[in-house]
């Protein structure tokens, strides 16, 4: 199969969806790589980097126009969809619930798209949503200890404080990859730090991995508003595969937040967990709404791309693999979690969260003939 790699043109978007040692074990598999030029530049993999390992680079109408697969990171962007065409396959996160008019262009295109974030096993694993979780978890805590500083707009409040000075109180809502993630590295911080969680059972497994200095509460409205006035800093990690995330704070509860206060969304690539969010860039990270800083960049895992390109090529691969080996048709009929993975194909939407999210009509996907 000829395998393209596009470049990111998302601002701020320093990901690559191949590394050259994925581009390797591809090539040697017999497939075709075509990598385009300085795609891997922002994560330090170079063009020369990807040709000894196998690859050929190329201009972007190439990859776009002659790839049966273009790998990506981010959704494709206006300009970026229209390339596609009948048959081909999209592999990349495409967070579609919140983008009605890519909804639409993909689904006009007649293109195969599956996305990464709704590929789930049997168990309810998400593998391929949670490396770029476990990095925006992480950096959740950093940047929300950065913007705490006055100079950077926030309250001026030390996450660990000092002996006689009381550390920043973190709230995390949600306790999956990116909650457990954002506690961890605030609870190092030495922060007070509570996790809202709304099963017992997941609280009992963090309640074991985070020991007894991260409280764990029952998530619910009343118990966030009254833990509100408290926090110095609030992380939104909740996640419905693949469905719009629940406002868990609203604008109305803005009004009882400390002057200065940080909130910060992992959660906005899903239309975000905080009524009064919207998206924003690494270039331009944060607004105030009601004396409240916001921190809602849709591309957190770019800020370590080095980091994140290599935890992403891990856990794709495998399924890229399948996917040339194969052909996409049998590889989704062998692979239930990889079936879940397609939103898009032959001009149908197979994802029921995303149908409901756009208000477009759903089409099981054994409803659907597959391409042969």
């Amino acid at each position: 199969m000829k395998i393209g790699v596009a470049r990111e043109i998302k601002q701020d978007e320093y990901r690559v969806a191949l590394t050259n040692a994925g581009a390797r074990e591809l090539a040697h598999r017999g497939h075709e790589v075509v990598i385009e030029t300085g795609a891997g530049e922002g994560s330090a993999i170079s063009d020369d980097d990807y040709v000894a390992a196998g690859a050929s680079i190329a201009d972007v109408d190439t990859v776009w126009g002659e790839s049966e697969m273009v790998l990506k990171v981010k959704e494709p962007l206006d300009g970026e969809y229209q390339k596609l065409s009948p048959g081909q396959v999209l592999f990349t996160y495409l967070h579609l619930a919140a983008a009605p008019e890519l909804t639409r262009g993909l689904v006009e295109s007649g293109a195969t798209a599956i996305a990464y974030e709704t590929v789930e096993t049997p168990d309810h694993r998400l593998p391929l949503l949670a490396p770029m979780s476990e990095v925006a978890g992480r950096l959740s805590a950093q940047v929300g200890a950065y913007y705490l500083m006055k100079p950077f707009g926030g309250r001026g409040r030390l996450m660990g404080g000092v002996p006689g000075v009381l550390p920043a109180k973190v709230l995390v809502l949600g306790g999956g990859i990116v909650g457990y993630n954002a506690a961890l590295i605030a609870q190092g911080m030495q922060c007070d730090v509570t996790i809202f969680e709304r099963s017992v059972d997941r609280m009992r497994e963090l309640d074991v991995s985070l020991g007894r200095t991260v409280l764990l509460q029952m998530s619910s409205r009343h118990a966030i508003e009254e833990a509100l006035p408290e926090a110095d800093l609030v992380i939104g990690g909740v996640l419905i595969p693949g469905a719009k995330a629940p406002h868990l704070i609203t604008r109305e509860m803005l009004g009882t937040m400390k002057a200065a206060s940080v909130l910060v969304d992992v959660a906005i690539d899903q239309g975000g967990c905080f009524e009064t969010s919207r998206p924003t860039t690494h270039t331009d990270p944060t607004y105030v709404v009601d004396d409240v800083l916001h921190y809602c960049v849709a591309n957190m895992p770019g800020a370590v791309p080095i980091t994140s390109t290599g935890a992403l090529t891990n856990v794709t691969l495998p399924y890229v693999e399948a996917i040339a080996d194969k052909g996409v048709s049998r590889a989704i009929a062998e692979d239930p979690a990889l079936a879940k993975g397609v939103n898009v194909i032959d001009g149908k939407l197979t994802y029921e969260p995303v149908a409901e999210a756009v208000g477009m009509e759903y089409t099981p996907l054994d409803q659907v003939a597959l391409p042969a």
